[in-house]
């Protein structure tokens, strides 16, 4: 078998822009897998890289090989080492649309080819629940409807400020005293509203300085929260040493940081107890395989980062599936409510009362809505 063409798809997805990817081969098989570039700025540069690496390192090649035409693209394409979002994202892409083509082509599930599943079911936290909400009245009521949905854990952003209707995340490190002070009342509030049985998560993205930060999290520590994500800059784990040995909250990260070699730095200072890789920009399926059994022996559990499209919710379950170190699943109720919002995936995976059923077809068992995703294509390579 030999891939003869790869068609990447730059998508608008009411609030996102997924990048898309599907490979075809002279057996009729295709395979497909998405960047994890769906929001913030990118999605261009992710279509182009995963152009260049197809036309460099994928075209006539056997796709059943897919450890070593991850490891060529490291080696070869230069800029990985020491890489960062945009490199990583387009090898994710790739490499979660070779395992497709591998599942298909044996006839099972990608997590059969893992080691087979560990669960038939992943629980999973609400992420943009809270809509339009700025006041933490306004937060209080929004928690009303997960609630009703069935979900037992909420993550929101604190920090966060509402500009329009997008939030906007701190601005140069720096918030006022009653910004940070409005920020506590919407845990608060939250906290209140939901009740000691949920489980709140709070995401800073980064946002304060180390002293800010450190100011925050003992101030919200009394509010019972699972985890801290992203408490500081991901670039520096200086801080974030600091940051885990001063505040009383579990902390979570790895949103923005990038394959085993990235990781291993996290791990060796032990600073944070759950990692958050993302299948989209980590390295792909099995790279963050790699990356969960690393964080396996120094303890900490697995929560995956998931933001895009259905496709990568789907190929993020099939990890989730054989993973012993599994925490919690990541998942956006409200995108498919959005304007324009665009369905890729015949087949979506069905959430219900918090719980992902796993997927059942062969490779991602996902299977793509081509009428959808066609007036979107953006390159295609032969």
């Amino acid at each position: 078998m030999k891939i003869t063409g790869v068609n990447i798809y730059l998508l608008k997805s009411g609030r996102l822009h997924p990048v898309l990817v599907e490979i075809s081969t002279d057996e009729g098989i295709t395979g497909a897998g998405e960047a994890g570039i769906a929001y913030g700025v990118g999605g261009t540069a992710a279509a182009g890289m995963i152009k260049d690496l197809s036309e460099r390192f994928l075209i006539g090649k056997d796709p059943s090989r897919i450890e070593e035409l991850w490891s060529t693209m490291y080696d070869h394409s230069f800029w990985a080492k020491n890489g960062g979002a945009i490199i990583f994202a387009g090898i994710s892409a790739i490499e979660q649309a070779l395992w497709d083509i591998k599942g298909k082509c044996l006839g099972v599930p990608v997590y059969e080819l893992f080691g087979g599943k560990i669960r038939d079911r992943v629980r999973a936290y609400a992420n943009g629940w809270y809509g339009a909400a700025d006041t933490p009245d306004e937060f209080a009521r929004a928690v009303e409807r997960p609630l009703k949905e069935g979900y037992g854990a909420l993550k929101f952003y604190p920090l966060a400020q509402r500009v329009g209707s997008a939030l906007q995340h701190v601005t140069r490190r720096s918030m006022s005293a009653e910004a940070i002070e409005l920020a506590y009342r919407r845990v608060k509030a939250v906290r209140d509203a939901a009740g000691p049985e949920i489980e709140l998560m709070v995401d800073l993205s980064g946002g304060l300085t180390t002293d800010e930060t450190i100011r925050f999290c003992r101030k919200i520590g009394e509010l019972d929260i699972c985890f801290v994500e992203e408490p500081c800059d991901p670039f520096d784990n200086g801080a974030l040493k600091v940051i885990s040995e001063q505040i009383p909250l579990p902390i979570a990260v790895g949103e923005r940081v990038y394959t085993r070699f990235g990781f291993r730095k996290i791990f060796e200072l032990q600073a944070c107890g759950i990692i958050q890789p993302d299948i989209g920009t980590a390295g792909g399926l099995m790279e963050t395989k790699k990356i969960c059994a690393m964080a396996e022996a120094y303890n900490m559990r697995v929560a995956p980062h998931v933001c895009g499209s259905s496709l990568i919710e789907t190929a993020t379950l099939q990890l989730e599936a054989n993973i012993t170190n599994f925490m919690i699943h990541e998942h956006y109720p409200a995108f498919k409510a959005d304007d324009g919002y665009v369905e890729v995936l015949e087949n979506p995976p069905s959430i219900s009362s918090g719980y992902f059923e796993m997927p059942n077809g062969p490779g991602l068992g996902a299977v793509l809505i081509k009428r959808n995703i066609e007036p979107y294509l953006w390159a295609s390579c032969t």
